[in-house]
């Protein structure tokens, strides 16, 4: 499956919609020309890691007591450092994040995720390295 976003549900997306349709094409690209034989030369590609799913805070009934501060809206993927606000309580009180790393924020205050009980998911960013491949053609 290939999901790309943000996109809210029921929405249809222009760009969105050309970003899948690239992914896809260089998917089937790749797989093509590897069945072709074609040699691929070793690579190093960013990706990002889930390392949490965090909730919204809540109070001892479990009702939520803040949202997300405006400067981490639509921030999806960006660097998030200690101290950066994060939430932004009903009564105005900001939240700040406290961490002992970078992390980059995804799927940030989607609609989908509230009854998950999901503000957000934290990440890292990492890099892979692959070995060339090549596949020999009969």
């Amino acid at each position: 499956g290939v999901e790309v976003g943000p996109q809210p549900q029921g929405v249809l997306r222009a760009d969105i919609l050309d970003k899948m349709r690239k992914i896809v094409k260089y998917g089937l690209d790749f797989v093509q020309l590897f069945n072709e034989g074609k040699e691929f030369p070793p690579c190093t590609i960013e990706v990002f890691k889930i390392t949490e799913k965090v909730d919204y805070p809540r109070n001892k009934d479990d009702e939520v007591i803040a949202i997300i501060h405006p400067k981490l809206q639509d921030q999806d993927w960006q660097p998030l450092n200690n101290g950066d606000p994060l939430f932004l309580t009903l009564d105005g009180e900001v939240i700040a994040y406290k961490g002992d790393c970078t992390v980059y924020p995804t799927f940030i205050n989607e609609a989908a995720y509230y009854e998950k009980k999901q503000a957000f998911v934290k990440t890292v960013k990492l890099k892979l390295s692959a070995k060339h491949i090549r596949t020999s053609v009969s």
